[in-house]
């Protein structure tokens, strides 16, 4: 007897709960319905299995009713309007940036949208840095080196396919061999981990769309997960047996080219980013003015000397194409070779060189003095020299960002410490960018180190000894003028 006071407390406790938990399982309905194997005993009658579904689809329509759908995300206007203002060659080398550290998957073009934004943000998380949207000097100047470093070791180069007469850039360090396809050029790594065809179809009564519809089907293991046919192109990409494929084709005057791109899975994060950078590189119809715009004609640049015996050095990209190079009042000069960051010159017979006095390390300081002399196409002819201060941003890799960006003509041209000495060139260095026009990237600073080991891989020693200071350093620099056919 003395135990039913203990009993009739445990019911009082335990029924509520049973019964909440009765009445908390009728409520809630499963996020989708299961399919249970019972015995055959067990099993419904065909008839009352798709009453049992109807019901499962009138609970969770009921559900989704009773849940407020989450609103999309709104544009924001600050971000997009900052975007806006930016040169459109910066966002485009920005989504082509995005492009290769696997972080943007759209179309390169003039719009930096929302789409281009969560890019920008999503390389913000990737490095454990705040998602503001917009990057600092240090980070845009690390992503594009991380970029470059990227398109390098794939070997992305430009060709020309003859065969279709399409223009496209390949990985060419990831495939190697080339051969005939059925009706354009393939190329493939050696064990066929990566292969990329192209193709092209002329037949009278051609139309995008039925080549659309044989791409979906053809071979019969495509598994197409995304298509898009618009207008005048269309692609498609998914699973074909155990790679991945990609495929990107256009249509102009009934003839539809394109090409396909197939890869392991074990190198979607490798090959993904270059499959979607193809796809904005891609020129089915290349014309006259297709491609990169030509280099002009007469070019401007700042060059350094850096011995008595005439060597001067300044930046690589005034070297590509010259049929002659003069060094403004001096004459004529060689270019001795190119590497890296470099072109290295050489003036013979001119006296009087003053050399300049170089720092036995790098800036002393975040603010640095450039020396050089502006491109008088932009200058209304002026030829003397000036200097301009900028400052150094700072950044994860040896090269800096300058701000603001020296005028035209600076490329080359020498930075100096506080006490007026070299601490390295200035760069304003031109992008390979994933769609087909190039852009500008902000000015970097090229290190003295990288200077010193360049002269030394060419055995050229720079003077010692020297006047430093910012007027002295005047007297070291020249205008350099490439000329092309």
């Amino acid at each position: 007897m003395r135990r039913l006071p203990f009993i009739f407390l445990l019911l009082l406790v335990a029924v509520p709960a049973m019964g909440a938990a009765a009445a908390k399982k009728k409520v809630v309905a499963p996020a989708a319905p299961t399919v249970q194997h019972a015995p055959a005993a067990q099993t419904q009658s065909a008839a009352s299995v798709p009453a049992k579904k109807a019901r499962a689809v009138r609970t969770a329509k009921a559900a989704k009713r009773e849940k407020p759908a989450e609103a999309a995300p709104k544009p924001n206007p600050a971000l997009i309007a900052v975007y806006a203002a930016m040169p459109v060659a910066d966002r485009r080398a920005l989504q082509s940036d995005l492009v290769w550290t696997g972080d943007y998957n759209g179309v390169i073009g003039d719009e930096f949208g929302e789409r281009s934004i969560a890019a920008v943000k999503s390389y913000q998380a990737r490095s454990s840095a705040p998602e503001t949207g917009i990057l600092s000097s240090e980070q845009r100047a690390v992503l594009a080196d991380t970029a470059k470093a990227k398109q390098e070791a794939s070997g992305w180069r430009v060709v020309d396919d003859s065969v279709t007469g399409a223009r496209l850039a390949i990985p060419i360090k990831r495939v190697s061999q080339s051969s005939p396809a059925t009706s354009g050029t393939r190329w493939s790594s050696g064990r066929g981990e990566v292969q990329i065809e192209t193709f092209h179809t002329a037949e009278p009564g051609t139309t995008l769309a039925a080549v659309f519809e044989r791409q979906k089907k053809q071979p019969a293991n495509r598994q197409v997960e995304y298509s898009a046919l618009r207008d005048n192109f269309f692609v498609l990409s998914g699973q074909q047996g155990l790679k991945r494929f990609y495929v990107r084709a256009q249509v102009k005057d009934n003839e539809v080219r394109g090409f396909l791109i197939m890869y392991d899975q074990a190198m979607m994060g490798i090959m993904d980013p270059i499959a979607v950078a193809m796809s904005s590189r891609f020129e089915p119809f290349p014309g006259a003015a297709a491609g990169p715009p030509p280099r002009r004609k007469v070019e401007y640049a700042t060059g350094i000397v850096v011995d008595s015996l005439g060597h001067v050095i300044t930046d690589n990209q005034v070297g590509d194409g010259c049929q002659v190079i003069t060094l403004a009042g001096m004459g004529s000069a060689e270019l001795l070779g190119q590497e890296g960051d470099f072109s290295l010159l050489r003036v013979y017979g001119a006296r009087n060189l003053t050399p300049i006095a170089i720092a036995p390390d790098g800036p002393d300081r975040s603010e640095v003095t450039l020396v050089g002399i502006a491109d008088p196409q932009a200058q209304s002819g002026a030829s003397e020299i000036t200097i301009a201060a900028a400052h150094l941003a700072r950044a994860e890799t040896a090269k800096r960002t300058l701000e603001p960006a020296p005028p035209p003509g600076f490329s080359g041209a020498a930075a100096l410490d506080g006490q007026g000495r070299l601490v390295g060139m200035a760069r304003i260095k031109t992008a390979v960018v994933a769609g087909p026009s190039n852009a500008v990237t902000p000015a970097q600073l090229v290190p003295i180190e990288e200077v010193r080991a360049f002269l030394s891989r060419r055995n050229v020693t720079p003077t010692a000894a020297g006047p430093s200071g910012v007027e002295a350093a005047k007297a070291s620099v020249v205008r350099v003028i490439c000329v092309r056919k």
